[in-house]
């Protein structure tokens, strides 16, 4: 056993509500500058959707992750051989207008304007070339167009589904949307690091966060194409590929984030797994149908004393243990088992866990009147998302990983509706109890973590005590801090 430590996420969907508070703070603090006006390290597309960049779950388009042939695993975008041949060309890379091409408006044409009998307006330009351009995509302009043939109906993941399907889906009554906030996942296996030339891409070994080192980046973007979540951007103006850190100098002071403190749902949970680095490798040579749990069984248990020993014999202060014992990430993924990673099978091992989202029930049409159906919490065949959906981006196509995962969460709704309304008969609860494996004091803790848990259950994050390692702090006063040490320079 070696027991590794990762700082881990858990974001609730059915919380968010697509405010976009969590980009807009990213972006004021991380990417506000010259060349890195396209890159949203944080950003919230609605589902079913292509997404930013355009349909970036499309490996066969940009070869992100990793295959497996024949037992042996390799990153789909190419071997060290093809990757040196290569070198000077990717053509798997997306352009910007799978982005969009950033722009401000010409402001000088309403104060310059002559008198005349018109409004003026502010024409839009081009941020890279300076020319006005029409404006035609931006990184959420899918926004709640769930039923759109542009964006809906191109979603990779209704590839599962039949045409008849997909045709009810889209129907009125029938059409569903949620939001979708991704991050950097700072994976356990990540094929950006594999397939740097530079060695450029590093996973820090203290909290599992990923970084790219400004110093040994030479630009090759092979990075940009071998994250198959598409969350490592090129920086035009410097020419170095750049990526979400993590906000590491917060949480290396114990705070969450900017884009976890800034959520307005308080959908985003932070903590510690601890997990067994001597099982990535048969986790990641997994088949598709066992690739969540093998991912799962990674995950140690903070409060097995085997686990702890482990811990204590590499010098781990006790109080990262308790850190672990109270993680809600941990509680989430391993404990109540209702947080799943987001496309696992390419076989990265994410660390970023997302609950699926409930979305509102159904109903039918009785004389020109909506009625619920009677077994909407029953049958998950009648919830508004279909399953089949949900288990392509979340169970690598295992749909009883998604039921299950329903019947633990209808069976908190069920239990305080027995409780707190008094309608349901106690037979009736302890019926979805039973399905779900749960007891009374398990669901009123996921309802409280869930529901009302306070920022200090929300975040529990381990301060790294830099400063215990420096001797003389005032040394590197001013040394730290934003921007740039030594202003990067292109190579060519």
């Amino acid at each position: 056993m070696d027991v590794r430590i990762q700082i881990s996420m858990v974001f609730h969907l059915d919380k968010c509500i697509g405010c976009h508070t969590c980009s807009i703070s990213c972006k004021n603090v991380w990417t506000d500058r010259k060349g890195a006006e396209y890159m949203w390290w944080n950003n919230v597309e609605t589902k079913p959707g292509t997404g930013y960049p355009t349909l970036w779950e499309d490996q066969e388009k940009y070869k992100g992750g990793w295959e497996k042939k024949d037992s042996v695993l390799k990153p789909k975008l190419q071997g060290k051989l093809k990757g040196l041949l290569n070198i000077f060309y990717n053509p798997f890379l997306p352009t910007i207008d799978d982005y969009y091409e950033p722009w401000t408006y010409r402001y000088s044409d309403l104060f310059d304007s002559p008198p005349m009998d018109d409004q003026p307006s502010a024409r839009p330009i081009s941020l890279i070339t300076g020319k006005t351009i029409d404006v035609e995509s931006g990184p959420n302009w899918d926004d709640d167009l769930s039923g759109t043939p542009f964006y809906a109906k191109n979603d990779p993941n209704l590839k599962n589904l039949t045409e008849e399907e997909k045709n009810i889906i889209f129907e009125m009554e029938n059409i569903f949307h949620f939001y979708l906030p991704r991050i950097c996942n700072h994976c356990l296996n990540p094929t950006c690091v594999a397939v740097c030339p530079s060695g450029a891409i590093y996973k820090r070994g203290e909290d599992g966060i990923v970084l790219v080192s400004q110093d040994k980046c030479r630009g090759w973007r092979m990075c940009v194409s071998g994250c198959p979540y598409k969350k490592v951007y090129y920086n035009y103006e410097t020419g170095k590929s750049e990526k979400c850190i993590l906000c590491y100098p917060r949480v290396e002071t114990g705070q969450a984030p900017m884009c976890f403190h800034s959520c307005v749902g308080r959908i985003r949970y932070m903590g510690v797994l601890l997990y067994d680095a001597e099982k990535i490798e048969s986790a990641i040579k997994s088949e598709d149908k066992d690739i969540v749990k093998s991912q799962l069984d990674l995950i140690l248990d903070p409060f097995d004393n085997k686990v702890i020993e482990n811990l204590k014999k590499k010098g781990i202060k006790e109080e990262i243990i308790e850190y672990a014992q109270n993680s809600p990430v941990y509680k989430f993924v391993k404990k109540f088992k209702i947080a799943l990673p987001l496309h696992p099978e390419f076989r990265t091992l994410p660390m970023l866990f997302y609950v699926p989202p409930l979305l509102p029930v159904k109903a039918k049409k009785e004389n020109c009147k909506l009625r619920l159906l009677e077994s909407f919490f029953s049958e998950p065949e009648n919830f508004r998302a279909p399953i089949k959906y949900l288990a392509s981006l979340f169970s690598a196509g295992d749909e009883n990983l998604i039921k299950d995962v329903y019947k633990r969460l209808i069976a908190v709704r069920i239990f305080k509706r027995w409780k707190e309304v008094g309608d349901l008969k106690d037979e009736e609860k302890d019926k979805y109890l039973k399905e779900a494996g749960l007891d009374e004091k398990e669901l009123e803790e996921i309802f409280e973590l869930t529901s009302i848990a306070s920022i200090e259950k929300r975040f529990v994050i381990p301060p790294s005590g830099r400063e215990e390692m420096i001797d003389d702090v005032y040394k590197f006063k001013g040394e730290t801090g934003f921007g740039y040490k030594r202003k990067p320079e292109r190579r060519w």
